[in-house]
């Protein structure tokens, strides 16, 4: 597997992908891999040629106060899980190679003005999404992929991205794969490991939570209103949560809804101690 630092170096080999008629598939990831970005590199290797993983900690779709710092790292770890599954290339910048202004800050940015990044976690991480947009946009430009894999726990920003290359005109698939959950039902998170034993424990209450709210629309609910207020209920009764949000969305506008009808995202977001964690599922699927 190829190790690139640079951009150019990123860019050249991708020249001779190209030159050999190879298709390439973009997995884009902070690092701190597992099992849920593992199985998003191997839906790439079955549907490109050549499979390009980014492992980058992006400053500028953190806040103030947020976890940039603590975020967790090892790529040594990422390398050997990558490589284990396939993956071409890693792309591994410093931040300066990214952001050459210094510092983790850019004075161009890429932000969708509508109000899907409003909604949800956009509710409290409010420059959250701009940041996220501008980083893959600047990865489509250096990998040039022909499709990119994402992550469905990530629902709101699978959602973002799909209107950013619609509107930008990146002629890029984007391929949203399902979440992977651990024995227990808890969805695959880097911030896992966060968790104390007792907290860990405690974050039961986002799967079974999405749990009751699935068997109440299998049951022939609909209305929205009753099915978060049935969440809401069961993650307060855990002393160790705080709600952010849990919220039914349109699973295209991000924006709230009434009936739960096929295609609304139903999504959490809640602090298990000191840890945010978010998890949703789309009615329908």
């Amino acid at each position: 597997m190829i190790i690139a630092n640079t951009i150019e170096e990123v860019r050249a080999q991708v020249r001779e992908w190209r030159k050999e008629g190879l298709t390439i598939g973009l997995v884009p990831t902070m690092g701190y891999l597992h099992e849920g970005h593992a199985s998003l590199v191997d839906k790439a290797v079955t549907e490109c040629d050549r499979v390009v993983a980014s492992d980058f900690v992006n400053p500028t779709q953190f806040g103030p106060g947020e976890d940039l710092e603590a975020y967790p790292r090892d790529f040594e770890r990422d390398c050997a899980l990558l490589e284990a599954h396939g993956c071409d290339m890693v792309f591994h910048p410093e931040v300066d190679e990214m952001y050459p202004q210094g510092g983790g800050t850019t004075d161009t940015f890429i932000e969708i003005l509508s109000e899907m990044p409003k909604q949800l976690c956009g509710v409290t991480r409010p420059i959250h999404f701009r940041g996220v947009c501008t980083v893959v946009g600047k990865l489509f430009n250096i990998v040039t992929p022909d499709k990119a894999f994402f992550g469905q726990k990530d629902a709101q920003q699978l959602a973002i991205i799909k209107h950013m290359v619609r509107d930008l005109n990146f002629g890029i698939e984007i391929i949203g794969c399902p979440i992977v959950r651990e024995e227990d039902g808890l969805a695959i998170s880097s911030r896992n490991t966060y968790l104390n034993p007792e907290e860990r424990k405690a974050a039961l209450t986002l799967s079974q939570s999405v749990k009751l709210a699935k068997d109440m629309v299998a049951g022939g609910e609909r209305d929205s209103k009753t099915v978060l207020e049935a969440m809401r209920a069961h993650i307060e009764a855990e002393p160790l949560a705080r709600i952010d949000y849990v919220s039914a969305v349109d699973g295209i506008t991000m924006l709230p809804v009434s009936e739960l009808s096929d295609g609304v995202l139903v999504a959490m977001a809640v602090y298990i101690g000191k840890t945010r964690l978010i998890d949703n599922f789309t009615v329908g699927e």
